[in-house]
């Protein structure tokens, strides 16, 4: 799915953020080098903010890379 719908490379190192529709629970995908890790959340209460496009997703992931979120 990240290959075919994103063009990138699942074992690059990146964490991977999925939503469901109903915006209630995520999945993260990471390779460590000798396996994939999933983490799979799902809220009981509430919705997950999410972004609605392309550009928030960038600016995002540009950030993480920077080491601004912690």
């Amino acid at each position: 799915m990240v290959k075919k719908s994103s063009n990138l490379d699942p074992f690059s190192g990146c964490v991977f953020l999925f939503c469901g529709s109903r915006r209630d629970r995520f999945k993260a995908l990471y390779w460590d080098g000798q396996g994939f890790w999933m983490l799979y959340k799902r809220f009981e209460n509430g919705k997950l903010a999410w972004p609605n496009n392309e550009r928030v997703v960038r600016r995002a992931s540009h950030a993480l890379d920077a080491g601004l979120y912690h």
